[in-house]
């Protein structure tokens, strides 16, 4: 699809809600960072599924700032974020106490290219981080609020959303990308296929008080038909279901997802 068309086409639809669709050219040192060949190739080849030059030029990222990421995971915007705020800001990463240890090990083991990097806890029973609040410039989560709603406990997602504004300076910004579920789709898949509403999230955000400040189709996929076997896993990279129907998946690619800008008030 032609990308001029795509971003016109979002500009007039989002602009009739209020909301504005940015497109914002990645500047010099997050291109050079996204560019490096000390990222693992595994994780490049993803680029073209979740531009991640785009979508940190989007949110506003500077290698000046304290960049909180909640949930890292197996590290892969981690590679390009700690990098990129090495020796000039902050590269902190929220994880739930469990996984402190396991998080403090690799960064531990990747030092020489990561710098000097903080891990930092979230309790999902209270909310209480050790994050000191109003201390992050930006706060970031790729792929994670789905695995907030599927927890058993309904509450913790606002909780969660809740710790991100007090961790926030005062006009920071959360920037986040989940799978995205449609509006006309039955909510409950939020609670079993890793897809999730656009309005869930924003809901979430203002209850927390943020305010909606920017939306961008970057990371849209419009072959995905959101309704898989095993949901957003039955694509690349999991293909869940292995073998079956693998070259289907392949062509559809990773998962339809919204990227959405939020601010903290002054």
């Amino acid at each position: 699809m032609n990308r001029l068309l795509t971003a016109a086409t979002c500009l007039a639809t989002l602009g009739a809600t209020g909301v504005v669709a940015q497109s914002v050219a990645p500047s010099k040192d997050i291109a050079a960072v996204v560019a490096s060949p000390t990222r693992a190739p595994a994780n490049r080849a993803r680029d073209r599924y979740r531009h991640p030059a785009e979508t940190l030029a989007f949110f506003g990222v500077k290698p000046t700032q304290t960049v909180v990421e909640f949930l890292p995971a197996g590290g892969w915007y981690t590679e390009i974020l700690a990098p990129l705020v090495k020796g000039r800001g902050r590269y902190v990463a929220l994880v739930p106490t469990a996984q402190a240890d396991r998080t403090r090990t690799v960064f531990a083991e990747k030092a020489a290219a990561y710098g000097a990097v903080q891990v930092a806890t979230i309790d999902f029973k209270t909310g209480a981080s050790t994050i000191p609040a109003g201390s992050a410039d930006m706060l970031l989560t790729f792929r994670n609020v789905h695995n907030l709603l599927m927890q058993d406990d309904p509450a913790v997602a606002g909780r969660v959303f809740k710790a991100f504004y007090a961790a926030l300076k005062p006009g920071g910004v959360l920037g986040v990308v989940d799978h995205r579920l449609p509006e006309d789709m039955d909510t409950a898949r939020e609670k079993t296929s890793g897809y999730i509403k656009r309005s869930t999230v924003v809901r979430l955000a203002q209850a927390a008080g943020f305010k909606l400040a920017g939306e961008s189709r970057i990371n849209a996929n419009p072959k995905d038909t959101h309704d898989h076997p095993e949901g957003v896993w039955t694509l690349p990279p999991s293909y869940r279901l292995k073998d079956v129907d693998r070259a289907k998946y392949a062509a559809i690619g990773e998962s339809d997802r919204f990227t959405i800008k939020f601010v903290k008030g002054r």
